[in-house]
């Protein structure tokens, strides 16, 4: 890696050029350019040469990228060659979608616990997955080396959710509550925000009807 100081907007993009190549790998094509990348993901094939640049030289000119070794150097980046268990707090209809989508995953990050602080859902069954009582998450964080937390509870439990996460040692946060964490800066938070993105969305189909309006 050249650079310890990698931007965030880099990071993002991995998975994104992970996933196209795992769908080049299945269709058997073994070598694929930053040009045809760049014109799948629609993204300037300069900028996916110099995202791939800050983890080393991955291309061969004239060649493009050997579809199989990149698959394997991005996987490797992402920490995705090694298991990562995570912990998921919040049983209700997200977390059990969520919890159900293990089942598709062929990937080492995966949902190995779930927990919840109602009592009629502890015991339950997801999958393979029984739901835990909330005393048992510190236990179990540690019993299974779980890194990474995802929360899925009310806006006004996320807070309190999220320091119980922090005290049993997860150093990840993956939150769809609707809140603002507060937690130390060597503890990751990214928020999934589905009411976000779905304001932004109506905001272009809004400008799509005015400017049909106007033109009639």
């Amino acid at each position: 890696m050249k650079s310890d100081k990698i931007s965030e907007a880099v990071v993002r993009r991995l998975p994104v050029y992970l996933r196209f190549l795992n769908e080049l790998h299945r269709r058997e094509i073994a070598t694929v350019s930053s040009q045809e990348l760049g014109q799948r993901l629609d993204l300037n094939p300069a900028q996916i040469r110099k995202d791939l640049a800050y983890f080393g030289d991955f291309g061969r000119k004239g060649i493009g990228y050997d579809v199989p070794y990149l698959i394997e150097k991005i996987r490797h980046i992402l920490k995705l060659d090694q298991p990562i268990n995570v912990a998921l707090v919040g049983a209700g209809n997200l977390g059990h979608a969520l919890s159900n989508y293990n089942i598709y995953l062929k990937d080492t990050m995966k949902i190995t616990a779930v927990f919840d602080s109602y009592p009629p859902k502890v015991g339950t069954k997801i999958n393979t997955l029984t739901v835990q009582p909330m005393e048992e998450l510190a236990q179990t964080v540690r019993d299974q080396g779980i890194r990474i937390g995802i929360i899925t509870v009310p806006d006004q439990e996320a807070q309190n959710v999220a320091d119980i996460l922090i005290e049993s040692g997860i150093e990840a946060i993956l939150n769809f509550a609707p809140v603002i964490l507060k937690t130390p800066s060597e503890v990751r938070v990214h928020a999934a925000d589905f009411t976000t993105d779905l304001q932004s969305l109506a905001y272009y189909l809004h400008e799509g009807k005015e400017e049909e309006a106007d033109g009639q």
